[in-house]
């Protein structure tokens, strides 16, 4: 199968280039598909001719989003269009890689994926779910795979965040303990996809985050218990906390869709996350 992953020198698209085996992968990164240039990327795929994109190429700076609204309207919205308009004259399945701040987290249980969303907080939600309806409209040969706190090699990420700043030389480290979401690693993620590109029924809205959830706090507190690392960890609200964008209390999704299918079960997070730091100790 010809699989063409855009945004493929990202933390998951590298993930992905090393993990789905058995396929002819075509890597394409901003210097070989500018997702925001329209003609490029219909050229670019007429070319290739993929049975499948997984489209991964996005500004995923929550706060540097909202400080640069307009890139990443052009980025993750007008960028997303082109690349599912690309995938419908094309006839290749897209699979479009989206977040679970779509949902604004007001909701007192996980989001599966028959929930509406409402855009989000922030204006990285608000373009990704511009996205997510681009996609709807123009490619229905598609799925929307939401995935949320992720973490993967060479990051940047929560976890190389946390064990960067655990040098030594601060007495503790304050996390914001009221927002709740799934910690999720890239491996898990692209696992999950290799299983799905086995599957082809499978269409709409797939969660593909890891099972469990979790506090940053409870996330930070476990980084350092698995590295080893004697850290002291400060619990703190969000507004004890302010960033430049909003973020939602309650990030949880369920994983609806990959039960009622039978095609993959994501791994419990704690797991994921100890085989993510056992593998950097080898390397």
């Amino acid at each position: 199968m010809k699989v063409a992953i855009t945004g493929a020198k990202g933390m998951l698209g590298t993930t992905l280039m090393n993990t789905l085996e058995g396929h002819e992968l075509f890597a394409l990164d901003r210097e070989d598909c500018d997702v925001t240039k329209p003609s490029l990327v219909c050229s670019v795929f007429e070319k290739i001719k993929p049975d499948v994109v997984i489209h991964c190429a996005a500004m995923t700076s929550v706060d540097l989003c909202e400080s640069k609204q307009f890139e990443a309207w052009k980025t993750n919205a007008f960028g997303t269009t082109n690349v599912a308009h690309a995938c419908y004259k094309t006839g290749a399945k897209l699979i479009a890689i989206s977040t679970d701040y779509v949902f604004d987290g007001e909701l007192d249980r996980p989001y599966n994926e028959y929930d509406e969303p409402n855009g989000g907080l922030n204006a990285y939600a608000k373009s990704k779910w511009a996205a997510e309806q681009a996609v709807r409209s123009l490619c229905p040969n598609h799925l929307v795979a939401r995935v949320a706190w992720l973490y993967g090699e060479d990051g940047p990420s929560f976890v190389h965040t946390m064990v960067r700043l655990a040098d030594g030389t601060r007495s503790e480290i304050k996390v914001v303990k009221d927002q709740i979401g799934n910690p999720t690693s890239t491996k898990a993620v692209a696992d999950a996809l290799r299983s799905i590109l086995n599957h082809p029924e499978l269409v709409g809205t797939v969660h593909l985050t890891c099972e469990g959830e979790a506090s940053w706090f409870e996330f930070a507190k476990k980084i350092f218990e698995l590295k080893g690392i004697n850290q002291k960890v400060v619990p703190c609200t969000s507004d004890q906390y302010p960033t430049p964008a909003k973020r939602p209390h309650n990030s949880r999704l369920q994983k609806l869709v990959l039960k009622e299918s039978g095609i993959y079960q994501m791994p419990h997070w704690e797991d994921a996350l100890n085989d993510f730091l056992s593998s950097q100790k080898k390397d």
